[in-house]
């Protein structure tokens, strides 16, 4: 039986709900369905949001051959198929769903393919392209930013399924769906199989018969880093692992996990023991060229060393007391001494004049002279 999704899924930009600003009149992607533009592009937004819809209809639009496919289970051989097969002359266009899961070794080998134009890349991505693309990759994509749906267009949407729902259950969805048309559709879909009706209540407990969500931007999301960083600042680390296993269980970008650990390595461990940086800079290089499933071994022992690492928050707590200062105070002129003497007018106003590089006085603005951040 045809999913609810794909039932109601748009077939052209005029169907497309929302992202006015990409598919309006005289917009980028309704401008290149129109002139039959193909270029390599990426999508970047939450989920729910149209992605993979109107990477459909770019390409439905000017008639090539699209293939999709998942980063989180393709690798280098499924692009060599593609590669590899007939296309009866039209162009090749790759639709690859959740971009940054691929590697920088995976994002390399793609790489002169889209350079040579044997592929056509889409790439859709829930995360910064600027942290998860490299640079070469990105640099031939142009960047789409997708919004979070308004709540219009999430009533649009949740009507054109031509369900009977009442509207204290669809405002309900809206809000709880928090602008992913996919998550409410399928709330949609389950709540009708389990219960045949579907009413404020039948919503609510399709919701909690659920496995347990993990929305990227949701409630549980930060909850779960929260007690992982906190484990890891308390140094107990049977719970810091227990907390990395929960968030890889659900699918958790490691890249997030291990940028957290790279942060937490200055903030918490810092003075204490420098190498700590070092050591999650890392780990963090590892996860990259590794991928999934097996840097999650670099991660645990990154976890692990952090954990038992001696903390010193010394030099982050003086970075935010200099900010207090730079909040009240503005901007306090650089004293004379300091200031680079680069042009004769720079000299003869004493631009640096009486500079000593070995001074024990402070070189803080005057009216901060005695203070001590460190």
């Amino acid at each position: 039986m045809e999913p609810l999704a794909s039932k109601i899924r748009p077939k052209n930009l005029k169907e497309f709900v929302g992202q006015k600003h990409l598919v309006g009149e005289n917009k980028p992607l309704n401008v290149a369905v129109k002139q039959k533009h193909l270029f390599s592009f990426l999508l970047w937004g939450p989920p729910g949001t149209g992605k993979t819809t109107l990477a459909r209809i770019y390409a439905q639009s000017l008639e090539v051959k699209l293939y999709e496919l998942s980063a989180v289970s393709a690798g280098k051989n499924h692009i060599r198929s593609i590669l590899d097969q007939d296309s009866d002359g039209m162009p090749k266009v790759l639709f690859l769903d959740e971009i940054h899961r691929f590697n920088k070794a995976q994002q390399d080998f793609l790489l002169p393919y889209v350079e040579k134009g044997e592929l056509t890349l889409i790439g859709a991505t829930t995360e910064n392209p600027s942290f998860e693309v490299i640079p070469a990759l990105l640099s031939r994509c142009r960047v789409f930013v997708l919004n979070e749906l308004s709540k219009d267009d999430m009533k649009a949407i949740i009507d054109r399924t031509n369900l009977k729902i009442d509207n204290e259950a669809k405002f309900w969805l809206i809000e709880m769906a928090n602008g992913d048309a996919r998550q409410a559709i399928t709330m949609l879909e389950n709540t009708q199989e389990l219960y045949k009706e579907i009413t404020l209540d039948n919503l609510k407990n399709t919701l909690q018969s659920k496995f347990l969500r993990y929305d990227k931007k949701g409630e549980e999301h930060y909850n779960i880093i929260s007690a992982f960083i906190k484990s890891m600042r308390a140094s107990q680390v049977d719970a810091a692992l227990y907390y990395l296993a929960r968030m890889i269980e659900v699918g958790e970008d490691p890249k997030f996990i291990a940028r957290r650990m790279v942060i937490f390595a200055s903030e918490d461990v810092g003075l204490a023991q420098p190498t700590a940086l070092v050591v999650a800079n890392d780990v963090f290089r590892a996860v990259e060229i590794v991928g999934l499933p097996e840097c999650v071994i670099n991660l645990a022992h990154g976890v692990a060393f952090l954990c038992q690492a001696q903390k010193d928050r010394s030099a982050y707590e003086g970075l935010q007391k200099a900010m207090i200062d730079i909040q009240q105070y503005g901007n306090l002129p650089v004293p004379l001494h300091l200031r680079n003497a680069s042009t004769k007018l720079m000299k003869e106003l004493n631009y640096g004049k009486g500079y000593d590089k070995y001074s024990k006085e402070s070189y803080l603005p005057e009216k901060l002279k005695n203070k001590k951040y460190l």
